[in-house]
């Protein structure tokens, strides 16, 4: 049986997106079988896949809101180890319409069930907002990883992110657990980011990976050529440093 994660953060920009395109790959890599669902209507883990949106037939909107079968939404992708679950705009609607169908916060942990068993790792990338999706994506998942960036505000965000996955546990799925929290962006030369370590190492000590990922231009291009970081620029930092994560994860999971 496999584990189901959703990559989450409301916050914008603290490095999601790229968490889950290059976890996903770093994992992949290292000989285990990865979904990647793409659900944050932005679509950038679509586009950082090399996925053309308007060529979908069928895609994560049509799964959440019952229009495909889940197998009729998996692209396979030339990446090992990994297969996709694509987004475009539709997505974006979605909220409006879930909100009048029956078991509105489950429809995605419906669609996932049916092929949990085909993966090692399904990976969720939730939009950076606390609505519908995002409760359909925690619903549907076993753990929750946090990426923060290391800022001023980070501390306040994930305090408010940590009371909402409770919430989600304690009226939907008493099973969801916080997998682990991430530092992106992270420049040991700079104070402030002394301060955010240790001030999540106050409160999450078990939970905060040892892997850091630093601030690397790499990371920005490589989406635009439809790659995962590993693929684009194997050697530079922000693919070590995934690589680096995706075994300190499989690790953790006893793999």
């Amino acid at each position: 049986m496999g584990k189901i994660v959703s990559v989450v953060n409301q916050k914008g920009g603290v490095g999601k997106t790229t968490t889950a395109v290059n976890l996903a790959a770093g994992i992949g890599k290292l000989g285990k079988k990865v979904l990647l669902v793409d659900a944050d209507p932005q679509g950038n883990t679509t586009s950082a896949y090399g996925i053309e949106k308007k060529r979908l037939t069928a895609s994560v909107y049509d799964l959440l809101i019952g229009k495909a079968a889940v197998g009729d939404t998996i692209v396979p992708t030339k990446f090992d180890g990994v297969d996709v679950i694509p987004c475009n705009m539709d997505l974006a609607g979605a909220e409006v319409e879930l909100i009048s169908l029956d078991d509105r916060e489950s429809r995605l942990k419906s669609g996932l069930i049916r092929v949990k068993e085909s993966y090692d790792y399904i990976f969720i990338d939730c939009p950076p907002s606390l609505g519908l999706i995002t409760i359909n994506a925690l619903c549907a998942s076993d753990t929750v990883l946090v990426p923060i960036q290391c800022e001023y505000f980070a501390l306040e965000g994930l305090s408010q992110l940590i009371a909402s996955v409770r919430q989600v546990k304690r009226l939907y799925n008493p099973r969801l657990e916080l997998e682990g929290v991430l530092l992106t962006m992270f420049d040991g030369r700079l104070n402030l980011t002394q301060q955010v370590v240790s001030e999540v190492k106050r409160f999450f000590s078990k939970e905060l990976y040892g892997t850091t990922i630093p601030r690397a231009v790499r990371l920005s291009e490589a989406p635009s050529y439809g790659k995962p970081i590993q693929y684009y620029d194997p050697r530079n930092k922000g693919a070590r440093a995934y690589d680096d994560l995706a075994a300190e994860f499989l690790k953790r999971n006893g793999r």
